[in-house]
């Protein structure tokens, strides 16, 4: 009887410790790793550092300074030299660490053996990044953070910037208009696009931006959205009458910039440039952000009539990608689909677009056209999006890097409650108020009494 109460002292804490412990790295990892995980890669970090570099090749020969200075003060063997490690910083999703190389190493021999760091340490992922010369980071993710989605507090958040998604490195992908300015984004139904546009919306919304909208679909996307966009085409005709207007408006700044540089010859270097973000405050235009959902609608035609309307915005389009940047105007191109069968200019138009993000696609030649010409390895990557993970996705750019990302959820009532609170900040833009969406103003409903009434009986 004795042995048995001990047995139930001793193992049931235990055992309720290691089912707590089993519940948490299920249902929330982060805890799991903040409290288990990451205490315990740390000690095996710590533990085994030199012999784990000395497996993975990342140790060279000891100088022959430290040869003689070992063999003068110990009798200890003279072991090859790892990178030097600086300090463990602990974060909710890793760790941090930061290795000065040993001479003659560079950061591609480290990213090499990243994978076998993984195993050593007993972590999900390793990622190597270059600090500056000679001095690498390496960070250490405990778990799969585009599992369950959980944006940082702290984000490079900013003017024309917009935290959109979380990376699997479990650092924030950030949506920045004035270093990529135009972006293809590709996306299959339910395959989360739609989520993404809604957080660069939601996202400018707060800022002093102009936001256009163009969505054939009769504009069940952009719609809800009305209170805060400038414009918005939900058919191609009403399509074609707001292209030209937006061509003119780029034309008229580009006047603007010239006239800039126009002025005296003894204007210091500064204040001469060739784009907005050079103009003085009070006469720099506002910014504008076009969304083009359903791209593949506006290249699809029926009769001849269609096909010279067609060519018409295609080109306008190209227009836009090609020169709108100094002025201040970028896209943002959404389509389930993009390949060259769409029609003359769809290549052109996918040229000028720098940022690629590619969500699941029905097709691998939909993913080529999208990360084929930068990223030919993003390509295997993007096709093996599961359908069970919406909004997942494959982001790179034209400099050849790609990472995974995925976007959180956000609801649409809640991304047009954002609309609908900052509809004031709206910027007055005379060209685009003729096309600004009609807003149907909410009614409120019938009041409901405190106190319900009862039937009296006797």
């Amino acid at each position: 009887m004795i042995d048995l109460t001990t047995l139930l002292e001793v193992g049931g804490p235990v055992a309720a410790l290691g089912g707590g412990a089993a519940y948490a790295r299920a249902k929330h990892p982060a805890l799991y790793w903040s409290a288990v995980g990451g205490p315990i890669s740390t000690v095996r970090l710590l533990s085994s550092y030199a012999s784990v570099m000395e497996a993975c090749g990342l140790t060279v020969a000891p100088s022959r300074l430290r040869v003689l200075a070992v063999k003068a003060t110990t009798r200890r063997e003279v072991r090859p030299v790892p990178p030097r490690r600086g300090i463990i910083r602990p974060t909710t999703t890793g760790l941090r660490i930061r290795l000065r190389l040993a001479p003659g190493q560079e950061p591609a021999d480290v990213a090499a053996s990243a994978e076998r760091l993984r195993h050593a340490w007993g972590v999900h992922a390793v990622y190597v990044t270059t600090v500056k010369p000679g001095v690498v980071e390496l960070r250490l993710v405990g778990f799969d953070v585009l599992r369950k989605v959980r944006m940082p507090r702290k984000t490079d958040a900013g003017f024309l910037k917009v935290p959109v998604a979380l990376r699997e490195d479990a650092m924030p992908f950030v949506r920045d208009y004035r270093a990529v300015p135009h972006q293809l984004t590709l996306g299959a139904t339910l395959s989360g696009k739609s989520m993404y546009l809604r957080h660069l919306v939601s996202g400018l919304a707060r800022q002093n931006v102009a936001m256009v909208g163009f969505d054939c679909k009769r504009g069940v996307e952009l719609a809800p959205f009305a209170p805060r966009l400038s414009a918005l085409a939900t058919e191609p005709d009403e399509v074609a009458e707001l292209l030209p207007v937006l061509v003119k408006e780029m034309d008229d700044r580009y006047d603007l910039i010239r006239a800039r540089q126009g002025i005296a010859p003894g204007t210091p270097d500064e204040e001469i440039t060739s784009d907005i973000w050079g103009l003085p405050e009070h006469q720099r235009p506002v910014p504008i952000v076009l969304f083009v959902d359903e791209v593949a609608e506006l290249f699809l035609v029926a009769t001849k009539k269609d096909e010279e309307r067609r060519d018409e915005m295609v080109t306008q389009l190209i227009r836009l990608a090609q020169l709108g940047r100094a002025a201040g105007i970028y896209l943002e191109v959404c389509g389930q689909r993009f390949g060259a069968e769409l029609g003359k200019g769809a290549t052109m138009l996918r040229a000028q677009l720098t940022g690629r993000v590619c969500h699941r696609v029905n097709d691998e030649a939909s993913a080529k056209m999208a990360l084929g010409d930068i990223a030919p390895e993003a390509v295997m990557a993007a096709c093996a999006i599961a359908p069970e993970l919406p909004g997942l996705a494959v982001a790179g750019d034209t400099s050849g890097g790609w990472s995974r990302i995925r976007t959180p959820y956000l609801s649409l009532g809640d991304a047009a409650d954002i609309c609908r609170e900052t509809s004031h900040l709206v910027p007055d833009l005379s060209a685009l108020k003729p096309f600004r969406p009609d807003v149907p103003v909410r009614t409120a409903g019938a009041p409901v009494p405190a106190v319900q009434p009862h039937a009296v009986t006797d």
